[in-house]
């Protein structure tokens, strides 16, 4: 099988969840519920994992239920100092530009902080595009119509040809039951339906062993 594209989940993918970005993205949100809609923070963590659980994000429950706009929510939740988390990765540089094959990122929070996080790790220009939250609308991920939505702005013409690396077990049953060949990054929750699983996204270009290309694994 050789790949049409490959789909890069950002978040806790990109970078290990050991940098500690992601919990400080979550303290935002929980501070931005507390403001917005009057709660304690027991009450803020108990809605957004409610939100999350049954909407795929904690912005598209809030936008359902309270009409949250999602510009002012994802500015406030991602307004945190990257240079605080995240480091130049130009190992990871390297081994990107090294796949000859088409490449974006997929991701449930918005192109702006998607762009912020590239530049941070210095992977700008490795990525042929940006697939966004606000692309989806009013699906995410873990929703197969969000997924849809990618495909068709991928412009994909075979959706068994994509390659999804994704750190979330729901989003990647998701994938896999569309026919995308899935590999799970890192151990994030229980073991998952993917094909393959790598440690980390250094281990990117291991999967494309000359085996790859004749039996993908399904």
């Amino acid at each position: 099988m050789k790949p049409e594209l490959l789909i890069f989940d950002l978040d806790d993918t990109l970078y290990p969840p050991e940098s500690g970005l992601w919990h400080a993205i979550g303290e935002r949100i929980n501070q931005y519920i507390q403001k917005r809609l009057g709660l304690s923070l027991s009450e803020a963590i108990a809605l957004r994992d409610q939100m999350y659980l049954q909407y795929g994000t904690t912005l598209r429950g809030l936008q359902l239920h309270y009409g949250i706009p999602p510009q002012d929510y994802l500015a406030f939740v991602h307004d945190v100092p990257l240079s605080d988390y995240l480091k130049p990765d130009p190992h990871l540089r390297k081994i990107l530009t090294s796949l000859p094959f088409r490449k974006i990122i997929f991701t449930n929070g918005d192109r702006a902080h998607a762009n912020r996080v590239l530049n941070a790790l210095q992977l700008d220009g490795c990525f042929d595009d940006i697939i966004d939250i606000m692309d989806t609308a009013p699906y995410c991920k873990p929703m197969p119509e969000s997924f849809q939505l990618m495909l068709e702005k991928g412009a994909v013409q075979d959706v068994s040809r994509c390659v999804l690396f994704e750190d979330s077990h729901r989003n990647l049953v998701t994938a896999r039951a569309m026919g995308m060949f899935t590999v799970q990054v890192g151990k994030n929750g229980a073991s998952s339906e993917a094909h393959l699983q790598i440690r980390t996204i250094h281990e990117v270009a291991s999967i494309f062993t000359p085996s790859f290309f004749i039996s993908d694994g399904r």
